[in-house]
């Protein structure tokens, strides 16, 4: 039978690379304005805080403090920072410092991280190789195999907070591939599964709405190479 989950996608609020266009940074994480722009989240969708029944999180620095700020109330109805199950899967998709989250032993040893369940964070989970390289057939793999663990969970409101590139892979569609939205820092969408692939491997989603965009545009790593390519033709 087809789920009936309504996906809350979540882009983090704006995070230090989206400022200076400087990936170099290390698992960049949000800035003081983003950090506002995370928090106004809660006060824009107080019914969603109320919904929401499982949240999800790429570990990345700036996904679990823009989850932190912006679903606060959810989080703590759920049960606190330990009921966020934190998926390696939706991690941003360059292999650039600023989009390779850190390892579980230095996210432990952070006073703002180890409140999180780290568990599911193997070591390998930031190698940016094999099944996490940064080439489309792994990253349509990934993002395939996040639309499946959506599918396979009971919850019927999930909220999957993540990034940008990473989130065009994963609403892509059957005939048209990735999207090419451009999400802005800390908008949240709303997505259910089309009926018509949900029982597929693919599993594709459709847009239902939007909801909430707490910042402006921020751009992407891959944008920002883009960019840079394009400023030396």
């Amino acid at each position: 039978m087809a789920p009936t989950s309504r996906l809350i996608l979540t882009r983090h609020a704006q995070a230090e690379h989206n400022v200076d266009l400087d990936y170099s940074i290390p698992d960049a994480p949000l800035t003081p304005l983003g950090k506002k722009q995370a928090a106004s989240l809660s006060r824009q969708m107080p019914d969603l805080q109320k919904d929401a029944d499982l949240i999800i999180s790429s570990p990345l620095r700036r996904t679990l403090q823009t989850t932190a700020l912006g679903w606060a109330p959810a989080v703590a109805r759920l049960g606190g920072p330990k009921s966020v199950i934190l998926l390696p899967e939706a991690q941003e998709c360059n292999a650039l410092p600023c989009d390779t989250g850190s390892s579980r032993e230095a996210l432990a040893a952070d006073t703002e991280f180890m409140v999180f369940n780290l568990d599911p964070l193997t070591p390998d989970w930031t190698s940016k190789h094999g099944f996490w390289a940064p080439s489309e057939e792994a990253l349509f793999a990934r993002a395939r195999s996040v639309r499946q663990f959506l599918r396979s969970r009971p919850e019927k409101n999930i909220v999957l907070v993540a990034h940008g590139d990473i989130l065009r892979r994963i609403t892509a569609r059957p005939d048209t591939g990735p999207s090419v939205y451009q999400w802005k820092n800390a908008e949240v969408r709303i997505f259910e599964f089309d009926p018509e692939y949900v029982d597929s491997e693919d599993c594709f989603l459709y847009q239902k709405e939007d909801v909430a965009a707490a910042g402006g545009y921020g751009p992407t790593s891959t944008e920002l190479e883009i960019e840079e390519v394009e400023g030396k033709l």
